[in-house]
Order: structure tokens, then C-alpha cells, then sequence
């Protein structure tokens, strides 16, 4: 890897953010969990800081995303699609605990994954075993959530606006034809979604945030519960 002082704006950045991560209870096992709204770029983030994480420092990091913990379709839109439907069925956390976080809290191997939403079946991928210390990075959408409280050691988000987040979203998945526009009503299940959880999540602090709306230029900053509108999603 270059000299530091080499390296572009972004990776100077993420090598101060991995600093943060592998900071996380040191010498044992950490959970931390990757939160934002989608199209914000978090797994992209996620594998960038697992990539870097061997050349600075010695402790493991693994990467876990939420999206293979989704509910089959029937269940996402049992009761419509909607903002509500979509916060409240989308995922499945249950499993996500039974899988993953107590597994890696109890020290054993964890399952990655038990749901591929792109296809709507059922997956049994292999267990994964990790380090006595290593760290749990589970990144996705609603992770502030109430009924998760308890579960992360460390929360951070990662930020922009809807003007931002939308389209990069949206790019993702071209043949669903979404509007760029967040206030357009192919887009408003996701954006009331949000909504939703930015309300419900607002008393609970990130211990870090990423604006990542300037994918070259992201800016790490920290939460002062004094200024509540860095909690704005």
C-alpha cells in the first residue's frame, strides 16, 4: 500500500473510519452494525473496509449484509407495499439473531445469509468461522430500529440526501424503471419507508457518521447530541 500521505481523499478516510471499527472492543468478539438508507452506498463501504482492514491492522473484519435476511415476497407484501409494510416486513431479524449475531456472540461459526431476495428462495450457504476477536461488520437498511437495541456494540451511518441516494438506488435495478426524482410515486414506498425509521430511530445516536454524498470527497464526522439534525437520514 502507498505512504499515507499518496493515498486518494476517500481511503484516507475509511483508513480513519476502519481505525474506529477495529477499536471496538478490543482483544473480543464486536458487532457493529453498517446503518443507512438505500442507494447511500453502504455495501460498496463494507467491502472497501474489509479489503483494506489486513493492511491496517491485524484483526480480523467480516462483512455481513441484512439484505440475506429478507422475508419471502408473500410475506414483504402480504399487506400491501407500502411505506409501513416496507419498514415493518421486510426483514427477517429472528433469523438474523438465530444466524448470525448470537452464533458470533457465543463464539461459533455464523451463516451469512438465508434468503436470496433476488431470486425469493430459501439459501444455506456454508458457516463461517471468525477469529476469538474479530469484527462483525452487518451493514443495511433499518438497523437503529427499537427491537434492536442491544444487538451492536458500535452503530454508524452512513449518509446523503434522497436527491443523492435515490438515483444511485434506483441504478442498481434499471429494468424496475423508478423515477430519479424521491418525491415521484414509484419511489414512495422506499422514501416513506425511511421516513419512518428516521422518526423511530431519532433518540438513538450513531457513534459515528459517513456523509458519503461526495463519493471521492466522504466526509467523517461525529454525532453532537446538541445538533439533532445529523440524525436527519
Amino acid at each position: 500500500m502507498s505512504a499515507p500521505g499518496f493515498l486518494p481523499l476517500r481511503q484516507l478516510v475509511l483508513v480513519d473510519l476502519l481505525g474506529l471499527l477495529l477499536a471496538v472492543r478490543p482483544g473480543e468478539r464486536a458487532v457493529v452494525a453498517l446503518d443507512g438508507p438505500d442507494g447511500v452506498g453502504k455495501s460498496h463501504l463494507a467491502r472497501e473496509l474489509a479489503a483494506l482492514a489486513p493492511h491496517v491492522a491485524g484483526r480480523e473484519l467480516h462483512v455481513v449484509s441484512v439484505d440475506g435476511f429478507h422475508h419471502p415476497a408473500a410475506h414483504r407484501h402480504a399487506r400491501g407495499s407500502t411505506g409501513t409494510t416496507c419498514y415493518e416486513d421486510s426483514y427477517d431479524y429472528d433469523a438474523l439473531r438465530r444466524a448470525v449475531l448470537w452464533p458470533f456472540r457465543a463464539g461459533q461459526d455464523v451463516v451469512p445469509a438465508v434468503f436470496d431476495v433476488a431470486r425469493d428462495v430459501p439459501v444455506f450457504p456454508e458457516p463461517v468461522p471468525l477469529a476469538a476477536d474479530a469484527v462483525l461488520l452487518v451493514e443495511g437498511v433499518f438497523l437503529r430500529r427499537p427491537e434492536l437495541r442491544g444487538e451492536w456494540d458500535a452503530t454508524g451511518l452512513v449518509s446523503a440526501p434522497p436527491s443523492v441516494t435515490v438515483p444511485r438506488g434506483n441504478a442498481r435495478f434499471p429494468r424496475l424503471a423508478r423515477a430519479d426524482d424521491p418525491a415521484d410515486e414509484s419511489n414512495a414506498r422506499y422514501v416513506e419507508a425511511q421516513e419512518i425509521y428516521r422518526l423511530q430511530s431519532r433518540t438513538w445516536a450513531p457513534d459515528w457518521i459517513l456523509d458519503n454524498t461526495d463519493l471521492q470527497r466522504p466526509e467523517l464526522v461525529w454525532p453532537d447530541p446538541d445538533e439533532p439534525q445529523w440524525f436527519e437520514q
